[in-house]
């Protein structure tokens, strides 16, 4: 079908298709007149995201398009319904109580029925780009609708601190417990470090064990210089035993000195009068008298002056046997005060864990102790419902514009539809289509002024001149 045969039946059923026409928009009208009239309020909130002054912390997921949606459904949820049936004090109304009765004959709640009627005519609507919540309500009267808009906003602000309320509370009871528990081990702690450092005598700290380990060094060094000196001594002892007059002190000992230069003038003088006087003189024997004296007197210091070197090893090596006593004594000292000292440690490292673990549990509990005393919220009324002056249903010129749409189609659908249950031939085309064969002229209709003018003529003989087989068609 073409549109010039989709013209032709329009044509010939146009009645039908302005009835229906006329019939649509009649009837919109109509139905639009006489629905009651509803108003509609809007009441939005918006969503801040700045730093909780109170946590400090930014709202976790504030801009994530699941938290709008969190949002969305807190407004939709029961609790909030039921808050603005409490905050109005409905259930209070003899009115509203016996539509209440009537309606569900007294069974169930009515706190609920009233929840579900208001959820019904309710809408909420996220902004796409925005932190921003539009909150509106439809009612026959433009009061009512916005008031139960604006109480629709104050439940869902009430309901958003308690959500942030309730569990803070649990949290600052939950983190009293603990801030006991970690009161208690901190304590303990303490009382055991108290206790060691008590018993002990001394304060776990390493100034002590400081000075001993400086006592430690200290004996070290006076037993490596004390061996040295004893080295030496047992050196000197032992070249006594060997050459006693070849040693420094006997070489630097002045007695030894005198004794040696008196005795070689005696030994001289012995020559001199052995070679004058002879053996058996007696000066020659009195000289030798006083040189064995002299060589006596000059052992005898000598023996002094070896006999106080062994005196000086034996005093070394026994003051050696001390130190080393005393080094092995301070060793053993300071041992035992670093095991005192990592005892020590051990129980401070435990004091310091309790005490981080309580300071931090208490400022937990009472940040969270803030958080449960709160009386704000992350949410604030951006604008407030007002009674609508115009009704926002029945929309009359949308529903004419629409009837006309509908209306229009209708009419063409129905038109169609009785040409398809009556099919006539209205065309050239027509004719053409239904037989599959040419056409070689047209007859014009009756009551016209040429029955066989000019361009009649010319155009049957062309269709002669230029068809393969023939049949004439009526004209309808």
């Amino acid at each position: 079908m073409n549109f010039g045969q989709f013209f032709s039946i329009l044509r010939a059923r146009w009645m039908v298709a302005a009835f229906v026409f006329g019939l649509t928009i009649v009837t919109t009208l109509v139905v639009s007149l006489l629905l009651p009239k509803s108003y509609t309020a809007v009441a939005s909130v918006v969503l801040d995201v700045k730093p909780d002054p109170l946590s400090a912390v930014m709202y976790q997921g504030a801009a994530n398009p699941s938290f709008m949606a969190t949002q969305v459904d807190v407004i939709r949820s029961d609790r909030v319904a039921r808050r603005v049936v409490q905050n109005l004090k409905l259930t209070e109304n003899p009115q509203i109580r016996d539509q209440w009765t009537t309606e569900t004959r007294g069974q169930g709640d009515i706190v609920q029925w009233l929840s579900d009627s208001f959820q019904k005519n309710m809408e909420v609507v996220p902004s796409r780009e925005s932190n921003v919540i539009m909150i509106s309500y439809k009612a026959p009267e433009p009061r009512f609708a916005a008031g139960l808009a604006n109480a629709f906003v104050q439940a869902y602000l009430q309901t958003a601190l308690d959500l942030r309320v309730e569990p803070a509370r649990q949290y600052a009871t939950f983190f009293e417990e603990r801030v006991k528990e970690a009161g208690g081990r901190l304590e303990s702690a303490q009382a055991k470090m108290s206790a060691f450092q008590k018993e002990k005598g001394i304060v776990a700290t390493d100034e002590r064990l400081d000075i001993e380990n400086a006592r430690l060094s200290e004996l070290s060094s006076q037993l490596v210089g004390l061996q040295a000196l004893a080295s030496d001594s047992t050196s000197r002892q032992a070249q006594v035993a060997g050459s006693a007059e070849g040693m420094q002190e006997v070489l630097q000992n002045s007695v030894i000195s005198n004794i040696k230069s008196d005795l070689s003038r005696s030994e001289a003088r012995l020559q001199e009068l052995s070679a004058r006087l002879g053996d058996k003189h007696p000066q020659v024997l009195e000289s030798k008298a006083s040189i064995t004296e002299m060589r006596a007197r000059m052992d005898a210091e000598v023996k002094r002056v070896t006999g106080g070197v062994g005196v000086t090893s034996a005093i070394n090596r026994q003051r050696v046997a001390e130190l080393r006593n005393a080094l092995d004594a301070q060793r053993d000292k300071v041992l035992r005060m670093k095991e005192v000292r990592d005892e020590g440690a051990v129980l401070v490292r435990d004091v310091e864990s309790a005490q981080r673990a309580y300071d931090q549990i208490l400022a937990r509990q009472s940040q969270t102790s803030l958080e449960s005393q709160a009386t704000q919220s992350n949410i604030s009324i951006l604008t407030q419902a007002s009674p609508p002056l115009e009704p926002s249903s029945p929309k009359i010129l949308l529903n004419t514009l629409l009837a006309v749409f509908v209306g229009g189609l209708l009419a063409m659908g129905l038109a169609l539809v009785l040409e398809l249950l009556d099919r006539r031939v209205r065309s050239v085309e027509d004719v053409t289509s239904s037989l599959g064969l040419p056409v070689l002229g047209v007859l014009p209709k009756q009551g016209s002024k040429s029955r066989f003018g000019k361009h009649a003529a010319l155009s049957m003989r062309q269709r002669l001149l230029t068809g393969n087989g023939g049949a004439a068609a009526k004209g309808a």
